[in-house]
């Protein structure tokens, strides 16, 4: 029996596991790095510390194989969205990378809709231009660092750019290319209309592949040096969305994922390319040949947890030293003891600034509703109501487009809590199922490198093999009018704050 081994390129970390066909975890390891933020609104990180992490990873998987080892059969490569690598000519790295998170594109977004024209845009790309995507990205290198752009020869996204080290070739595969805003979505090429607007050249675009293509062998070097199997085949794979939606099971029509990490992604299936015509939710290719996915994105979710937290949560993280019981347990317990509604306090959780649905980079964090009566607890549990009510956007979004949802799949660290996925039913008025396996974007990574090498027929043979149904939390329906009541309140406070934000951004530059 072989074995597949899944590699997610996150943010924080790399993420390496390996399964066996029935999807047990056979090892797994986990590297961190840093990220960096030079400037207000940049987010960046280098590409050697991806590098360096994953063969960390790769090394500690194989040791923990042992004689095993030579079981493994494919490898999948999974990858944070958006970021771009540039390199020269000899392949080495330009300037560090440019992340997803990263928000200094405002004025380039603009350029790009002056140029293009926005309808023209999503026409051709199915998404309209925001911060986080990579299109931007190159325009503000063309427009600011000009002595870098003449030498780029290409640009990658960041988990291909980790298989370019792994085997020597360069390739991207369609879910992560539809994230650059240059991949014509439905048409399954790179959109030669934007790029002349633009005025980039196609040479440095990677040429695209399926997630499920052979992409190359894992090389000698890197063999010897983490002790797997010599030329084994790397898989396209899949940008993490794409591979969080295979490894949860949204491979068919009506199946949502909802993912709480740092961001907060609610994303569901469909057989053919449909797109909002404002732009409010993004249509991205999937993993699986020949289908598309429809997503809405908003930036700060368990971030906005983790910074209450870091700042306000000694007492917890204390806690866990001493007990060792995660921290956010302990702020989860006093969410809990929190009435519904946390009193009347509405938490806003824009503190990356927003994309579903306002694509405003300039939005803040705001308690809405503070007055002697709160406490902690209420603000622990605003948060989390907030963080669900934005994710309630994309999905009411998604029932206007006439897309079916029936069921959210949960993943990510608000898979874990039962409080939020309280919330989720409760505001989204849909069944909540956890997963027996939570193995997120390296999970789905590691059955498209099955799917490549044979092992499974397909993507959907794949992940119908490994995921299955291990719980449901169904909405409590005497909360369900009162959710309905703060949501509407949730709502009407972006419009009332818009131009305060644009002004707050003003005063702070």
């Amino acid at each position: 029996m072989g074995y597949m081994i899944g590699i997610d390129v996150g943010t924080s970390g790399v993420k390496t596991i390996v399964i066996n066909k029935q999807g047990d975890i056979m090892a797994e390891a986990t590297a961190k790095y840093p990220l960096y933020h030079p400037k207000a609104g940049w987010a960046e990180q280098d590409p050697e510390d991806w590098w360096q992490a994953t063969l960390a990873s790769l090394q500690e998987v194989s040791h923990a194989l042992g004689g095993q080892v030579a079981r493994v059969k494919s490898i999948g490569l999974s990858g944070q969205m958006h970021g771009s690598v540039f390199l020269d000519k000899t392949g080495q790295v330009l300037r560090p990378a440019i992340l997803w998170c990263d928000v200094r594109t405002a004025s380039q977004c603009r350029y790009i809709h002056e140029q293009v024209g926005r309808k023209e845009l999503i026409y051709h790309t199915s998404n309209p231009a925001l911060e986080g995507f990579t299109a931007p990205k190159i325009v503000w290198l063309q427009q600011n660092e000009p002595e870098i752009y003449e030498k780029v020869d290409k640009v990658l996204l960041p988990k291909d750019y980790v298989r370019y080290r792994l085997t020597g070739e360069i390739y991207t595969e369609v879910s992560d290319a539809a994230g650059t805003l240059l991949f014509d979505v439905t048409r399954r090429r790179w959109s030669q209309a934007v790029l002349d607007a633009l005025g980039i050249s196609s040479d440095i675009l990677p040429p695209w592949r399926e997630s499920t293509d052979i992409c190359g062998q894992l090389r000698h070097e890197v063999a010897e040096q983490t002790g797997l199997p010599n030329g084994i085949p790397v898989a396209g794979g899949g940008a993490d969305n794409a591979c969080g939606a295979t490894g949860a099971g949204i491979v068919n029509p009506g199946r949502v994922l909802s993912s709480i990490g740092s961001s907060g992604v609610i994303l569901v299936h469909t057989d053919k390319p449909q797109t909002d015509p404002k732009g409010q939710v993004h249509t991205f290719n999937h993993a699986i040949p020949h289908k598309w996915y429809v997503m809405g994105v908003i930036m700060a979710a368990g971030l906005s947890l983790k910074w209450f937290r870091d700042n306000f949560g000694q007492h917890e993280r204390q806690m866990e030293d001493f007990t060792g019981t995660d921290a956010y347990v302990f702020l989860d317990q006093q969410a809990t003891a929190t009435p519904p509604g946390a009193e009347g306090l509405v938490f806003l959780p824009y503190m990356n600034g927003e994309r579903t649905p306002h694509a405003d980079a300039n939005a803040r964090g705001v308690f809405f509703g503070l007055s002697p009566i709160h406490t902690r607890g209420h603000m622990i549990r605003a948060i989390m109501e907030g963080v669900v009510y934005a994710l309630r956007d994309s999905v009411e979004i998604i029932r206007g487009m006439g897309i079916p949802v029936s069921q959210v799949r949960a993943i990510g660290g608000g898979a874990k809590s039962p409080l939020w996925r309280q919330l989720q039913a409760n505001i989204m008025q849909l069944e909540v199922a956890t997963l027996n396996v939570d193995e997120g974007p390296a999970l789905g990574a590691a059955l498209l490198g099955g799917v490549a090498a044979g092992i499974y027929e397909s993507v959907e043979v794949a992940a119908e093999s490994v995921v299955r149904i291990v719980h449901t939390t169904e909405p409590n329906q005497d909360l369900i009018s009162r959710y309905d009541d703060y949501y509407q309140l949730y709502r009407s406070l972006y419009p009332a704050l818009q131009e305060r934000f644009q002004a707050a951004a003003k005063l702070q530059a």
